[in-house]
C-alpha cells in the first residue's frame, strides 16, 4: 500500500468521525423541538395571553426542525464523501464536500483543508480517474 493510499484511507476514516460528530451536534435542538411541541399542545399555558405560547411554540418547532434537517443532511453528505474517498469515486463531490466541511469548525475545517490539499495532487487525481494535465502544466514539483 502506497503512502497516498494510506492517506486516502485515513482521510476516509476521519470523514466518518466528523460525520458522526456533525450528526450529534445537529440533534442538540431536539430540546427546543420538544419545548415547542409542549407550547403548541397547551401543556404550558399562560392565563394572561393564550395566543403567545402556541405562536412561540411553532417558531421553536420550525427552527429546530430545519436545524436538525440541515445538520443531518450535512452529516450524511460528509459520510458519503468519506465512502467515496475510500472507493476513489466522485472526485468533484468529494472536493466540494471538503470545501463545505470547512464551515464546521474546528474539526471540519482541519479535515476540509487537508482533504482539499490532498485531493489536488496529480497522483490522487489519477487514482480517482480524473484527467491529469500534461507534463509542464502539473501542479507538483518534478521528482515528487
Amino acid at each position: 500500500m502506497t503512502q497516498d493510499e494510506q492517506y486516502l484511507r485515513l482521510i476516509s476514516i476521519f470523514h466518518y468521525v466528523v460525520a458522526g460528530m456533525a450528526a450529534l451536534f445537529s440533534l442538540f435542538p431536539t430540546v427546543h423541538l420538544v419545548l415547542g411541541i409542549l407550547f403548541v399542545s397547551g401543556a404550558l399555558k399562560d392565563a394572561q395571553d393564550p395566543m403567545v405560547f402556541p405562536l412561540v411554540g411553532w417558531v421553536f418547532i420550525v427552527f429546530a426542525s430545519m436545524w436538525i434537517l440541515c445538520g443531518l443532511t450535512f452529516s450524511t453528505c460528509v459520510f458519503v464523501a468519506g465512502r467515496n474517498i475510500g472507493a476513489r469515486r466522485r472526485y468533484t463531490f468529494c472536493l466540494a464536500m471538503a470545501c463545505l466541511e470547512c464551515m464546521f469548525m474546528p474539526f471540519g475545517t482541519i479535515l476540509g483543508i487537508f482533504t482539499i490539499i490532498f485531493l489536488l495532487k496529480d497522483k490522487v487525481k489519477a487514482q480517482f480517474g480524473v484527467a491529469v494535465p500534461e507534463a509542464g502544466l502539473s501542479n507538483e514539483k518534478p521528482g515528487t
